[in-house]
């Protein structure tokens, strides 16, 4: 029989799974399971930008694209930075369209990372990011931030994880998982620093339309950070288009030009159709946005409530649409409570360590669902917990 295991590369052999997938691999095997592990909103795409996908369709107009992306949509993306953030990128040469955003992700941490390079990860975080920094060549640094600071990054956090061989930091806020935002004053320390170095940021916004209560405020608004910082964003949280395989990247115009090449000999480009809808996403779409920001405030506030009710610590986000309870009081360990909550009761999960070491101790709850599904899922939850304080009483 062939050995696979002498051809397969070292480095991806070594590279874990995703955390997520693996109770929801389990979970589609299920008969009755509520999911609330998936970030992947529950409206559909609005209508006018599926209207302007299938105008391009009647047209017979389905081609590939230039490179860094069709012209019309980098010019609106440039008018968009520049009209949520005050920063003008050229749309011909600081701003580049890739697949989704975790393709702007892996491009721009393959276009920095050289071997043996250090990257800071600020942790709880999205999953993609230690393991492309791996891949990369990359050594991933933990950043963990604490529920006393509300998940927010300090300068604390990371300034003496800072060697010679940082390249990078990613700032993924507002985040996922915790829902944590940062604001302008928890920046200020954070850009002072690092404008006295010669490290870079990767700063991830792709939830920055989602917030309650207070504007996002980015890093490249401040002085001196755009032109260190690869700004990435997309389609897929905002506008409900997880599936349209969109995300751009903005950036100075050296870095644009080499990540291209990676792009244009990996991907060549972006999704014909997917770009030309953008369009009309980020020109048309602002009140459709704000209709399912305020439908998640609703789904935010109730799990929010309920989780305290039940005296499972919740911390209270400001942006995405997560929430992140502290699960430490059962005396079960992240992946313990997941797997006996989706076995017993038949509610599907994240724990919070698939999100980093720092992230054990709690669990993830996407509110990208109903409130009906939310309430019916909170019944078995709360039925979960009690089931837990009886085995504590009878030991």
């Amino acid at each position: 029989m062939f050995d696979y295991d002498k051809v397969l590369s070292n480095k991806i052999k070594n590279i874990k799974p995703s955390g997520i997938r693996k109770f929801f691999d389990i979970a589609g095997t299920m008969e009755g399971v509520i999911s609330l592990g998936v970030g992947e909103p529950d409206f559909s795409t609005p209508w006018v930008i599926r209207k302007a996908a299938i105008q391009v369709l009647e047209r017979k107009h389905v081609i590939y694209g230039p490179n860094k992306g069709i012209a019309p949509l980098r010019e609106a993306v440039s008018r968009n930075i520049e009209k949520k953030h005050g920063v003008k990128y050229c749309p011909e040469d600081e701003i580049l369209i890739t697949v989704g955003g975790s393709e702007a992700i892996d491009l721009a941490l393959r276009g920095m990372i050289d071997p043996g390079d250090e990257v800071l990860v600020v942790e709880p975080c999205f999953v993609c990011y230690a393991p492309l920094v791996e891949l990369a060549g990359g050594v991933p640094v933990s950043v963990p931030t604490r529920l006393e600071n509300n998940f927010k990054l300090t300068l604390e956090d990371f300034k003496d994880k800072v060697t010679d061989k940082t390249k990078l930091i990613i700032i993924p806020f507002p985040n996922n998982p915790t829902g944590a935002i940062m604001t302008k004053e928890d920046l200020e320390p954070i850009a002072e620093f690092l404008r006295n170095t010669d490290i870079m940021i990767l700063s991830d916004e792709i939830y920055s339309e989602l917030t309650y209560g207070r504007k996002h405020y980015s890093i490249i608004e401040m002085e001196g950070m755009a032109e260190r910082t690869i700004y990435v964003n997309g389609f897929s949280k905002a506008y409900a288009m997880t599936g349209w395989r969109l995300g751009y990247v903005a950036a100075p115009e050296p870095i644009v030009t080499q990540i291209s090449k990676i792009h244009q000999y990996g991907i060549m480009c972006s999704p014909y159709i997917s770009q030309n809808a953008a369009i009309e996403a980020l020109e048309s779409c602002d009140k459709e946005v704000q209709k399912m920001v305020d439908e998640y405030d609703i789904r935010r506030r109730y799990l929010v409530n309920e989780f305290n009710r039940l005296g499972l610590t919740c911390f209270n986000p400001e942006g995405a649409f997560y929430v992140f309870p502290c699960i430490k009081s059962t005396g079960l360990s992240s992946e313990e409570f997941c797997e006996r909550l989706l076995f017993e009761e038949k509610v599907a999960t994240v724990p919070g360590n698939a999100f980093g070491d720092s992230g054990e101790g709690y669990i993830r709850i996407s509110y990208a669902y109903s409130l009906k599904h939310l309430m019916e899922a909170m019944n078995r939850i709360e039925r979960f917990l009690k089931k837990l304080n009886g085995e504590h009483h009878e030991n």
